[in-house]
């Protein structure tokens, strides 16, 4: 698979849905996570501090017309585990993990979102620093061509990534076809993780996605000795 740099594929589409990166760059583990947004209710939202993640949160209270799939938090960290999906599958694989099931184990009781006709991808991402070392899991729940009566669960498990590689997966394919959003497809796509500090790395990301349809973004690195880590957020309503 050719490794692709992360702007070049940021670029790709006006409208990746919503993202993860997970990667490595020197001593440190790298994750950025971002939403889109094409609707009113979508694009009026934040991303807020939690504890050691962040949830999201209500721009404007008055005009959110549905929470569901739209307010969950997204990152939590379980341990030594930093746990990072696109909806309430992380409080699933928080307190399945917990009670000693694995990543893939507690994906399996979760299917993608109900939200005909799109039946948005579940996607999600969890890393693990442990004496020294990285290792990192991602995962894509998605209807079968949007047939909702058969879930495809894929998990992609990645032991002592390379230094300045990652991995980048979101939600969907492309513009709509056939009156629906086409889900990711493949594994997730090989990515250069450039050589920034986090700020850098959180402007270069911030950047590099689609002015109309970025909503919210938060980057993070874990250095992979002590596991104490560094974030970010950055909104576009303020």
């Amino acid at each position: 698979m050719e490794i692709i740099t992360l702007d070049k594929e940021l670029n790709s589409l006006a409208y990746h849905g919503r993202g993860i990166v997970i990667g490595r760059k020197g001593s440190k583990a790298v994750i950025a996570y971002f939403i889109m947004g094409r609707s009113e209710n979508s694009r009026n939202r934040i991303f807020v501090s939690d504890g050691d993640g962040i949830r999201t949160q209500a721009f404007d209270e008055s005009k959110m017309t549905d929470p569901h799939l739209i307010i969950y938090s997204p990152v939590r960290v379980l341990g030594n585990k930093t746990i990072v999906t696109n909806g309430d599958q992380t409080d699933t694989i928080y307190s399945l993990m917990d009670k000693q099931q694995s990543f893939e184990q507690s994906l399996r009781t979760r299917e993608f979102e109900d939200d005909k006709p799109n039946f948005t991808p579940r996607i999600s991402g969890i890393v693990h620093i442990e004496g020294g070392s990285v290792n990192y899991a991602m995962s894509i729940l998605k209807s079968a061509n949007g047939d909702p009566s058969s879930c495809r669960r894929f998990t992609f498990a990645y032991s002592n990534p390379k230094d300045g590689e990652g991995s980048f997966i979101h939600t969907y394919a492309g513009d709509e076809t056939n009156g629906r959003l086409p889900s990711f497809v493949g594994e997730p796509k090989e990515v250069v993780i450039p050589d920034m500090t986090l700020d850098e790395f959180t402007d270069f990301v911030w950047s590099n996605l689609n002015a109309d349809n970025k909503v919210s973004l938060f980057t993070r690195f874990i250095d992979i000795e002590t596991g104490k880590f560094d974030s970010r957020i950055v909104n576009k309503n303020k």
